[in-house]
């Protein structure tokens, strides 16, 4: 005889439950924006640091590195670094 009943698949909740449930909602929603927010500035710094160090070791036999202007490129970079970190 449990063929004869129907389910339509549904619960009834009270205002209280209602208002819990919005709640947890509203707040997955915010971790969630905030874990792929953090995510991506996490690849950004990735992404910014391994041509350094690709670069760093490309030719590991040559005992110097030339690096002309690199004060200024340093500096670039610090700000690129910055930025990320700060999510701007």
């Amino acid at each position: 005889m449990s063929d004869d009943i129907f389910d339509f698949g549904f619960t009834a909740m009270d205002e209280d439950e209602l208002t819990v449930v919005q709640q947890t909602t509203e707040q997955l929603t915010q971790v969630t924006s905030t874990a792929e927010t953090t995510q991506q500035r996490l690849d950004n710094l990735y992404n910014s640091i391994m041509p350094l160090l690709t670069n760093l070791k490309a030719n590991p036999e040559k005992e110097y590195i030339y690096w002309p202007d690199r004060t200024g490129k340093i500096e670039q970079f610090e700000t690129k670094l910055l930025a990320i970190y700060q999510g701007t």
